[in-house]
């Protein structure tokens, strides 16, 4: 494993040289391919997987088969964490949105590198706070907000998640399909449609192909937040 790759991850990025050498001898890297599914909800889980390149999508079926999006990750971020830290089964699905490269770090690895190396549980536990802090937003966004106002605060979510900003412009390289976007915003790809043809017509955004631009990031945020 490269050092210099282990470190720019998150999660191991404050460990010193000599303790990212111990940890990438306690992980395994292997690529999975587009729509791989890597983790199903509700088995048992042994294993926590940090992405090193590419994406990957966290989602749940409700009781009446629709497919529920939590969010999409991408480089330097880890999922499995929690079966492993309670011993429990899968919470939700994951599967890769294309060829991703990942680290695969076992539960007794992973446990005892949080009793060896505290920052790593320190940098865990942050992540964890930011993930709730998120989830109470989504919760809000689809609670009280109308559809553009759901689908906005979605965008927003890519933006922060996977966006490059520039000049006051975020831009997202690979936006998800429609579906992926209206599980997202829980509404309907017709609806996200609708919404991003407004959303540029008011000059909020920019789509060109998959890549969706936003033209004033702050305003957009101001707006919709």
């Amino acid at each position: 494993m490269d050092i210099e790759l282990l470190s720019s991850i998150p999660l191991f990025s404050e460990l010193s040289e000599e303790e990212l050498i111990n940890i990438s001898k306690q992980t395994v890297r292997q690529v999975y391919k587009k729509d791989n599914m890597v983790l199903i909800e509700e088995e048992i889980g042994s294993t926590m997987f940090v992405i090193l390149d590419g994406r990957v999508k966290i989602s749940r079926i409700s009781d009446e088969g629709r497919e529920v999006i939590l969010s999409i990750l991408c480089d330097g971020d880890f999922f499995g964490e929690m079966s492993i830290l309670d011993g429990q089964t899968r919470s939700a699905n994951a599967v890769t949105l294309e060829d991703t490269q990942m680290l695969i770090v076992r539960r007794e690895n992973f446990l005892q590198m949080l009793y060896d190396y505290p920052q790593v549980a320190i940098n865990l536990l942050k992540e964890l706070a930011h993930r709730l802090r998120r989830s109470d937003s989504q919760i809000k966004s689809l609670s009280l907000q109308n559809a553009l106002g759901r689908v906005a605060s979605t965008i927003l979510r890519i933006a922060d998640d996977s966006g490059t900003i520039k000049h006051g412009q975020v831009e997202i390289s690979s936006l998800p399909p429609q579906q992926d976007l209206a599980n997202m915003a829980g509404t309907s790809r017709e609806t996200i449609a609708r919404v991003i043809k407004s959303l540029s017509q008011l000059g909020y955004v920019k789509k060109e192909g998959s890549k969706l631009i936003i033209l004033e990031y702050d305003r957009f945020r101001q707006d919709f937040s």
